[in-house]
């Protein structure tokens, strides 16, 4: 990963200095998808899901889950066994009648002292159907 960030200064010579940290950054887990996306029409079912699954380098536990709002949606981790090792799945629901976007985060406790907490951004958009 690299990333530059401008420093300004008072001397007239070099008003702006460009800064750069770089380094290697190394995958905890993969979460397939990255975020969960609940779309479709108002009343209707609408239902999502995510994978997790630890790196072989970082192995964990998922302790306990929260929603940080939790209005609009409802959720289910359940711990499956793979051909390739241990994962999770989370499965989330649609709970909103009312048209319109929402967004929540679904946050995993875990026992690493390396991440002991895992998001899970969950985007919600409901819309009406057209006058048939």
């Amino acid at each position: 990963m690299k990333k530059t960030a401008g420093v300004y200064t008072n001397d007239k010579n070099r008003p702006r200095q460009d800064l750069v940290i770089s380094g290697p950054v190394e995958k905890f887990a993969t979460i397939r998808p990255k975020h969960v996306s609940l779309r479709g029409y108002a009343g209707d079912p609408i239902k999502g899901q995510v994978s997790i699954i630890a790196e072989k380098k970082y192995p964990f536990k998922i302790l306990d889950a929260r929603a940080q709002d939790g209005k609009n949606i409802n959720f289910q981790l359940d711990d499956v066994k793979k051909s390739n090792g241990h994962a999770y799945e989370l499965k989330v629901e649609n709970l909103r009648e009312k048209t319109g976007r929402y967004y929540d985060t679904i946050i995993l406790k875990t026992d690493s002292k390396v991440r002991p907490e895992l998001k899970v951004r969950v985007y919600g958009y409901l819309r009406a159907r057209e006058s048939e």
